[in-house]
Parts: C-alpha cells; structure tokens; sequence
C-alpha cells in the first residue's frame, strides 16, 4: 500500500501534519489531540516542576537514610524492643537499609516519570511513508532536530529541576560508595610477614586437622600435608586472620627430580613447604599431581610445578608460590627456619617493596 494516512501519494523526506486550529487533524478518522494542563496553563507547569523536584529531593532523603542507616543502625545497636527478642539490631539493620536504598532508587524513577508525562514535548504529528534513505535536506534536518532535543526538554528553562535531579543523581551513588569506607585499611605489608616468623624459636610444622608435629620421617614420597604453626591457636590474637596467612602445603618429592637447586636447598631431603594461598586471587592451592609434581588453584587453574620452585606453568597467576625455609629440630621434627621471605597472597597485594 503506497498512500499515506490522509490519502496523498507518498514523498522523499518525513513531515508532520500539525494541528489546526481547535485541535483538529487533516485526517477526520483522527480525534482531536488533547493538551495537558501544563502546556496550556504557566501555572500548572509550575506545580508540575515543583513536584518533580520533590521527587528527586525525596530521593536525596532516601540516600541519607540508607547511608544513616549503615553507620548507625549496627549490631551493636540499642535494641528498640529488647523486652520482645523479637525486633532485633540486625532485623531494623536490615529494614532501614533496604528502605532507605528502596526511597532512593524509586523517586528518581518517580520523578524522571512525572516530569516526562507533565513537562515533556506533547506534539502529535503524521508522519508520511518515505523510502529507507531520506533525502538529503531530510537528513540534514533530521540532525537538527536531535541536535536541538535539549532545547526543546525545556531543561535550560527549568534550573530548578535541573539542580534537584543533579543532587539526586549524585546523592545516589555515595549510597553504594560509602559502605566501601568500612572495608578497612589496605594491608600495607602485613603480608610480608606471618606467624611463621612470629618467635624467635623455629616453629614446628602441625597438621592442620587436629594440631599435630610432623617428623621429617613420617613423611613419604609423594606424600602431601597441609599446616600450621604448632604454636598458632584459637587463643592467639588475630587468629584467623593469622591462620589464613600461615596456611601452608608440604610435598616429599625425590632430590633427583628437583630442578632449583635453591629451592631444594629451602627444604630438608625433598621436603618441600609452599604457601597455600594463590599468587592470583588467594584460593587455596590444594590439588596435588603426584605423577607430574604439579599443584593446581581449583579457582581459575593456575598451575605451580613444585620441582621448580613453585614456578608458575599455566594460568592467569603471575609469580610462583613463596616457599617457607624448612629444616628439623633435634627431636627430627620439621621446623620453618624462617618466614616467607617474599609476601604470600595475590601479588597486588605487594604494595610495600621496600618494608
């Protein structure tokens, strides 16, 4: 069909029919367009900007409560109904947090609403049927209808609106950034050092399971065993966080096989001792190949070759694990003669060289 909604034959270029005058279209089959209040009263258009400007305000008020909410409505928080044990900290943690981000969110999508259904152009226009490419002067004028969009928003006219959503939108990221300030500090070079090298008497190496000293003897070829500082337990200050630090992997593999002299010479008869913890992301590194000596992140598969030094061989990790210093006390019990002498962890943690 070739004819255009009025009938005429269809030319290059788009047009719009405008209104005449009370309303009406050339096309009879249209009815008449309704003007909202706002474009036909200067008055109504106020109250309309002055409601849009609620709305982002309200939304302001939604960013204050959330970030209010964090800081002050914690754990430790006052019970409002202690006597019930019902309504704790933790349920009125929850409930203003969600409100406040649920406020701040849902008047900014309120407000950009109303103002489109108020404030926004309200023209009704026919546009007729044309080929895929328009014309060239269509084109042209095509750019300078959406080069002039701002203008017509009416936005350089309404600075009230402009400033309240301008608070409104920039209120609401501090929602998301100010909870980052409880993360605590970076770790400076607290990695540099773990409880391996908290004494100055060598630290027996435990199982990690139940605590026990390993003889250099009771470990086999091959044979694999993850540990722990004798002397790290749950009365220790930090103790998790120096827990996660020290954990620890030892593999027996035959001298022979050994290609780092140095690295052999930092374990005692094949006995080799390596952080746990992935140089990539810090997963535990506690897949061991027997037949090939190489052990594997399960998180993103970085792969370490233990005759090596712990040389990376595949995957995104970038340095080889830290070994620990091991050798044996006079009871011939396994004993790190030193701590790690780079820092354990990701290597982004590595941020204090020169400590």
């Amino acid at each position: 069909m070739n004819n255009n909604l009025d009938g005429s034959s269809p030319e290059r270029g788009i047009s719009a029919i405008a209104p005449k005058e009370g309303g009406g279209f050339p096309n009879p089959g249209l009815p008449p367009h309704v003007h909202r209040q706002a474009d036909t009263d200067p008055r109504a258009a106020k109250r309309a900007e002055r409601v849009v400007a609620a709305l982002f305000l309200l939304s302001v008020l939604g960013t204050v409560i959330f970030i209010a909410a964090y800081f002050l409505v914690t754990p430790e928080y006052t019970n409002l109904f202690a006597d019930s044990g019902t309504w704790d900290a933790l349920w009125w943690s929850n409930l203003t947090i969600g409100l406040g981000l649920a406020i701040a969110v849902f008047f900014v999508g309120a407000a950009a609403v109303h103002w489109a259904k108020t404030l926004m152009p309200d023209d009704e226009a026919i546009e007729e049927r044309h080929p895929i490419r328009s014309s060239e002067e269509s084109r042209t004028a095509a750019a300078e209808i959406i080069t002039g969009g701002l203008e017509e928003t009416g936005i350089a006219r309404r600075p009230l609106i402009v400033t309240s959503m301008v608070a409104a939108l920039a209120a609401l990221p501090i929602a998301v950034l100010a909870p980052l300030s409880t993360f605590g500090p970076l770790p400076g070079n607290k990695l540099r050092h773990t409880f391996w090298g908290s004494s100055d008497e060598p630290q027996r190496l435990a199982r990690d399971h139940d605590g026990t000293p390993i003889r250099a003897a009771d470990v086999a070829i091959n044979a694999i065993f993850h540990v722990m500082p004798e002397g790290l337990t749950p009365d220790t200050e930090h103790y998790l966080e120096e827990r996660a630090k020290a954990a620890t992997v030892i593999v027996r593999v035959d001298p022979r096989d050994v290609k780092d002299e140095e690295s052999l010479a930092n374990g005692y008869d094949g006995i080799l001792a390596f952080s746990k913890i992935c140089t990539h992301v810090g997963c535990p590194v506690a897949l061991y190949e027997q037949q090939t000596h190489h052990m594997l992140c399960p998180c993103h598969q970085s792969t370490f070759d233990v005759t090596d030094g712990a040389r990376v061989i595949f995957g995104p990790a970038k340095r080889p694990l830290p070994q620990l210093p091991i050798t044996v006390d006079d009871e011939g019990y396994l004993v790190a003669a030193a701590d790690f002498p780079e820092p354990i962890g990701p290597s982004f943690w590595d941020i204090h060289k020169d400590q």
